[in-house]
């Protein structure tokens, strides 16, 4: 079960990654990203290899409920296609959960029409234009396909995202990339969204 919600965390990451990556997928969004520690890499019964994977990020994705805020994101985006493509991409997914905790009716707000270029914007910071497995993750800036930087550090051999997301599992393959799954949605600094 764990295995499972890892693996459809991980592809409705790079599902988003995919989808957000199309119109930036260029040297500049490839970054360093955090090493991570034995703890952080996958569960043993995840599939690690391309060849094993179960199909694109968004297929993957939409095959688990823990990601259905997250497809849900990425249709109202109009980001379906592109993270059905080629990638390779590394997807940071948030869960439902990490989408709940969002201040009150955000996530209702964000899904109108009327905000899709900031929920473009949001989905796409999630993104990384490169395909970073967990061992080749180290501490440092990694530059999202939206354009700003993730900051990346290992706190107790924990991978966080600007000091507050953390990676809950990694390594989770896609036909188009790589999908690490985060307990929190993350934003582009400087994006502020209370005035939606």
């Amino acid at each position: 079960m764990k295995q499972r919600y890892v693996l459809a965390s991980l592809v409705a990451v790079s599902v988003f990654a995919v989808a957000c990556s199309d119109d930036k997928n260029d040297a500049t969004t490839t970054t360093a990203a955090t090493t991570v520690p034995e703890a952080m890499t996958t569960d043993p019964m995840a599939p690690t290899t391309d060849a094993m994977a179960p199909g694109d990020i968004v297929a993957v994705a939409s095959g688990n409920a823990d990601f259905s805020t997250l497809v849900a994101a990425v249709k109202a985006a109009g980001l379906v296609e592109t993270l059905q493509g080629a990638g390779p991409f590394t997807v940071f997914a948030p869960t439902n959960a990490a989408f709940a905790a969002l201040p009150a009716g955000l996530v209702d707000k964000l899904l109108l029409p009327a905000n899709k270029a900031v929920l473009v914007q949001i989905l796409t910071y999630h993104v990384v234009g490169a395909k970073v497995m967990a061992a080749d993750v180290k501490a440092g800036d990694a530059t999202s396909v939206e354009g700003s930087p993730i900051a990346i550090t290992i706190e107790g051999g924990t991978v966080m995202l600007n000091g507050s997301a953390k990676v809950v599992a990694a390594d989770v393959a896609a036909s188009n990339g790589v999908i690490h799954v985060i307990d929190q949605v993350i934003l582009p600094p400087g994006l502020d969204v209370s005035k939606l």
